[in-house]
């Protein structure tokens, strides 16, 4: 499922009217009866039928035309219909006024709210509202009286169902204004809007829906929409792949790849063992776990399905008496390297990581937490190694993401989508940026974001799961979108198979997600 932004949106409409020659009233038309049906389904669920009472808030723009389309087709359906108006309806052009002047020989009943008056009346008597106040030609913070009429709204407690996206919501980022519509359901209208599923936006907009109103089919791509959300279909029809992967029943261990594991130290073993546990889970035909030799003898028969792999390090049992030469020759034989994961840190550890990765620069490698760290303060970037020929995977979470990109986390969350996309871009890497709704971004330019997962998986070692879940994929083949998309939308499957069995969700730990792949 495409996901585009505002600017994106524009473009396809103004291809649809002006090149194909649809006329915008049925682009409306189609909008008002998809929302309406919507609108008639909630009703229907919360058991009043029509007798449930709407109330449709509308702007001066094409969003409110849409709602005067809706209210006509609830009128139609059997509901009680009332329309407020945001400020005059003679304000109103083209194929909204249209709709405003059917409305009235209609005669559904028209409302305005007055200068200065805080609405807060005009709910009484009313079940639901419909919000088609501002739509993704609005941009910053709502004025007045929009502003107004959203705080009214959001005050009445009624439910709403948002015609587009939430008014107050940014369409792009997901960003939310002092003044926001609060929906239980958002129609999206064509395409869902990347603001959607970006938190905080995606709380802000509830149940979202994806309606088609009469755009041809191709006209994402002509337009050049690039982010998806990440599902079934997507990996199917955009990344070729099924889910489960195919296995063949001439197969053996051989074919479905080595691992190594470059993860865990002395006191923090667990991030290493939870990372080569999920390489295995995730169908490494052999995963092996390297290890500093003198922490080795403590950690056999934790996991025997793993080979351990002691690297030299003086008797320091930690990576820092590691030599690169060493970690590159644990890795004979493999075919991708999860690395980071409980490495721990020390003086010089960028310059020793840049090492290991340039000798390792023909097999592919997912790089992750402390391993990032490690870059982000040697003030370099993944794609300043341009002897690592194969595919780089990064695994960051917001914390590690800010530090890389030389940012405040708030300033990461402000656009994930965005943010992920150009550092990709830039460096040549392929991101994966953890968190609510992961973003998946390839340097190509496509991005994807996850649909799986829930608030249960915040907690320690779900990130080295995942570093394990990707790397493995990677050692089967896949290339690296392919691996990072999988692996997250696995990952978060797992995690929801994981909570299900759960009392609540926040009893999850990241062992329970390694035994729910």
């Amino acid at each position: 499922m495409e996901v585009a932004t505002s600017a994106q949106m524009r473009q396809i409409e103004a291809w649809a009217i002006d090149d194909i020659g649809i006329p915008q009233v049925s682009l409306m038309e189609n909008a008002g009866r998809a929302v309406a049906k919507e609108a008639r389904r909630f009703a229907e669920a919360d058991g009043r039928g029509t007798n449930f009472r709407w109330l449709i808030l509308a702007g001066k723009g094409n969003n409110g035309g849409d709602g005067l389309v809706c209210a006509r087709h609830l009128a139609d359906m059997g509901f009680g219909v009332s329309v407020l108006y945001a400020e005059s309806p003679e304000r109103m052009q083209g194929a909204a006024a249209l709709q405003r002047d059917i409305a009235r020989r209609l005669g559904i009943a028209e409302h305005v709210l007055a200068p200065g008056d805080p609405a807060a009346g005009v709910f009484a008597g009313y079940d639901g509202l419909v919000d088609a106040l501002l739509g993704t030609g609005s941009a910053g913070k709502p004025r007045a009286p929009y502003a107004q009429l959203i705080e009214a709204a959001v005050g009445s407690g009624l439910p709403v169902v948002a015609l587009d996206l939430p008014s107050g919501l940014d369409a792009d980022t997901g960003a939310v204004s002092e003044y926001c519509i609060r929906a239980r359901l958002t129609v999206a209208l064509g395409y869902a809007k990347r603001g959607l599923h970006q938190h905080p936006g995606a709380a802000y907009a509830g149940e979202v829906v994806v309606r088609p109103i009469g755009i041809p089919a191709g006209a994402a791509e002509r337009a050049g929409v690039n982010t998806h959300l990440l599902t079934t279909e997507t990996l199917r029809h955009k990344l070729g792949l099924e889910s489960p992967l195919p296995r063949s029943e001439d197969s053996h261990k051989g074919t479905y790849g080595h691992a190594l594991v470059a993860a865990g130290s002395a006191l923090m073993s667990g991030a290493g063992l939870l990372c080569a546990r999920a390489a295995l889970r995730a169908g490494s035909g052999l995963v092996s776990w390297a290890q500093p030799a003198s922490s080795v003898a403590g950690l056999r028969g934790f996991a025997p399905e793993l080979m351990l792999r002691a690297v030299p390090d003086g008797g320091a049992g930690e990576w820092r008496g590691t030599a690169p030469e060493h970690v590159a020759a644990a890795a004979a034989g493999a075919d991708a390297l999860i690395i980071g994961p409980g490495l721990g840190r020390w003086d010089g550890d960028g310059l020793w990581l840049r090492d290991v990765l340039e000798r390792l620069g023909d097999l592919p490698a997912v790089v992750d937490a402390d391993a990032l760290n490690m870059i982000a303060d040697d003030g370099a970037a993944p794609g300043v190694w341009p002897v690592r020929r194969a595919a780089t995977v990064i695994t960051p979470h917001p914390g590690e993401m800010a530090r890389l990109a030389g940012l405040s986390v708030p300033e990461v969350q402000r656009d994930r989508i965005g943010l992920a996309s150009d550092y990709a871009a830039k460096h040549g890497v392929t991101v994966v940026l953890k968190g609510a709704r992961t973003v998946v971004a390839s340097p190509d330019g496509a991005a994807y974001v996850n649909t799986t997962g829930n608030p249960g998986m915040a907690t320690g070692g779900a990130g080295d799961v995942l570093a394990g879940i990707v790397g493995s994929l990677l050692g089967q083949g896949l290339t690296a979108v392919q691996a990072a998309a999988y692996g997250v939308y696995w990952h978060g499957a797992a995690g929801d198979r994981a909570a299900a069995g759960r009392a609540q969700a926040a009893s999850l730990t990241a062992g329970d997600i390694v035994e729910a792949l």
